[in-house]
């Protein structure tokens, strides 16, 4: 399983820290920075997975569960889903197209499933066009979230379930969606980036 890149640099720390440690014969704290390590190992866990295929759908964006599902008054739909710190962090990209703008929004730092996170938040927006419409990512820092990473530029070309960016730690991400589209999941629903299928063409 491979590791994303945003986690090497705490992970090496951590275990050199460790190992200094239990050089200089510090044996508890030592077992305390290499547990660290090896969570950070796991928390940055980058897994192989197989993208679903299929014409019209959208997939999920990110691994967690689903918090929200509403619909606006202008047809669009959204999909708001918590990431506690035990799910895969990296997003990938739900549909197919190109990005069209990546903006950094600062903000607060309320717990990702507040009522008001996805209002209030640090958050990374990242908007991908294609034939069907426009299909907008919000990355959203939480209460332990200090940072949502975007790894792609307005111009790129995005196959579904291409990797676009993590967020690092507890968090939350939405999915908002054109009109037109059936939604597949509910509430509580348990989600794999790339893999679970949020929406099809009605």
């Amino acid at each position: 399983m491979a590791i994303v890149k945003e986690g090497y640099s705490l992970i090496l720390v951590m275990f050199a820290t460790g190992l200094l440690l239990i050089f200089f014969g510090f044996w508890p704290a030592a077992v305390i920075f290499i547990l660290l390590a090896l969570f950070f190992m796991y928390f940055f866990r980058d897994p192989n997975i197989t993208v679903t295929q299929g014409e019209g759908l959208i997939l999920s964006p990110c691994n967690g569960t689903v918090l929200e599902i509403k619909e606006k008054d202008n047809g669009q739909s959204v999909i708001r889903v918590f990431l506690s710190v035990f799910d895969v962090h990296l997003q990938r990209t739900p549909v197919s197209g190109t990005v069209k703008k990546v903006e950094y929004r600062p903000g607060k730092f309320l717990k990702a499933n507040d009522p008001q996170a996805h209002i209030v938040n640090e958050k990374n927006i990242i908007t991908i066009e294609n034939e069907n419409g426009v299909y907008v990512v919000e990355q959203i820092a939480g209460i332990l979230a200090r940072r949502c990473v975007s790894w792609v530029k307005p111009g790129d070309v995005l196959k579904a379930g291409d990797k676009i960016g993590v967020i690092k730690f507890g968090s939350q991400v939405d999915l908002y969606m054109p009109e037109g589209y059936k939604i597949d999941v509910k509430k509580g629903d348990t989600v794999v980036s790339g893999v679970t299928v949020f929406a099809s063409i009605r």
